[in-house]
Order: C-alpha cells, then structure tokens, then sequence
C-alpha cells in the first residue's frame, strides 16, 4: 500500500512495491497522502515513487469486473485522482522507476515532471491492444500533456516506449541510471518547493481546464 514520507520540504509518496494497481483501498490511500502534502504549510513539493519492478499497471481490472456494480464510481474515483494531481498546488514528479501502463502512464502524466528509469521499464498506453477505449477525459489528459504526434502515437499504437525514447518524445523529462531516478525527481521537486500554494493551483487549474472539465464530467463509461 501506498506511505507517504518526507525529506526537509519534499514529500515522497511510494505507491508500493507491486503492481500499483487502482484498487479502491490503493485510490483511498494516495488520496489520503495527498491531503497530508495540502494541508502542510510552507514550502513543499511531491515526489511519486515505487518500488520493484512496476510505478504502476494502471486500473485493477480483477476488481472492477469483481465488481460490476460499482463501474461508474470507480471511473469517476480514477477521473478525480487525475484531476486532483493534475491541478494540486504544490510541484509534483513522477519518478519512473519500472513499468508505467495505462492508468498508470495517465497518472505519470497528470504530474508536472517525470524521471525515467533509461536502461529497463516501459512506458506504454496499451489500451488499443487489450480493447478498452479511452474515456473522454483520459484522452483529454494525454492530449493536454503530449504534443498531438506523440498522443496520436502512443493512444493508436500501443507502443512501448523505453525510457530514452520516452525522452525523446517529451513523455518524460529525464531519463537515468535506475538508481538516480529516485534522487533526480527529489532534486528537480527540492528547487521547487517555494513554488507552493494557491496561485500555482490557480495557474494549473486555468492552464487545464478543458481536461479538468472532461475528467470531472460524471458521466463517463469505461468502454
């Protein structure tokens, strides 16, 4: 499960040590963590991390076709995760230690910066492979972070992006030896910190609004 530690003024959120998948209790846990980085006051800033092989497998499929009943709240509980990181008040890095898909890859891209592991590890949005479309706000995220070429790319293709040719497409912001991927997002999210507060949420908000609409829209079937 996800635990949320802190160094000096950088918050490090470590989504666990499997697959990272979109469970409720996963969902309930992150959310709670980002409530701790938004009620602490001063200079801050936030660092996702993981630990093992994968940063995230995206949406718990098991569990949503466990729990057919619950479909539309879980997409809205996922949608406002987005939303929430997209347009949260203090810097946020993504630090890309092992394979990021789907959910996961949308949840990477809702931060402002993101660290790749470059020798091993995908960064990939299978969705056009295992046939689940996306909804209209996840495309209304990748669209707003990826230059429409990459988006184009990686929704209709599936293609799996290695960490330097994440790079090289603008999907991440670094890519490094696997063990500097930690310690770059927390040096990139530590000359940030003064950042925090209202008016950077404000900036994200209005810089986002059409994804943030989309994402917040309730109505928003998975397939």
């Amino acid at each position: 499960m996800p635990t949320l530690d802190r160094q000096d003024d950088v918050f490090i959120l470590d989504l666990g040590d499997g697959e990272n998948r979109f469970h409720p209790d996963w969902l309930a846990a992150v959310n709670a963590a980002l409530d701790e980085v938004e009620k602490a006051e001063g200079p801050r800033a936030l660092v996702t991390a993981a630990t093992g092989k994968f940063y995230s497998n995206g949406l718990d499929l098991e569990w949503l076709f466990a729990n057919a009943d619950q479909h539309q709240d879980y997409v809205i509980s996922v949608h406002a995760l987005f939303a929430r990181m997209l347009s949260l008040p203090v810097v946020t890095v993504a630090a890309l230690q092992g394979h990021t898909f789907a959910a996961g890859a949308m949840f990477s891209l809702a931060h402002d910066s993101r660290v790749m592991r470059a020798d091993r590890g995908y960064w990939c949005l299978p969705e056009a492979e295992i046939n689940i479309p996306f909804t209209p706000g996840m495309s209304a995220l990748i669209q707003a972070r990826l230059t429409p070429q990459i988006a184009h790319e990686a929704m209709t293709t599936a293609r799996r992006y290695g960490g330097h040719d994440a790079l090289a497409a603008a999907i991440v912001d670094r890519a490094v030896d696997e063990d500097e991927v930690r310690l770059t997002a927390v040096e990139i999210a530590r000359g940030q910190v003064a950042k925090a507060g209202p008016t950077l949420g404000t900036i994200k908000a209005r810089m986002y609004a059409p994804a943030l609409e989309a994402l917040r829209e309730k109505d928003t079937p998975l397939g």
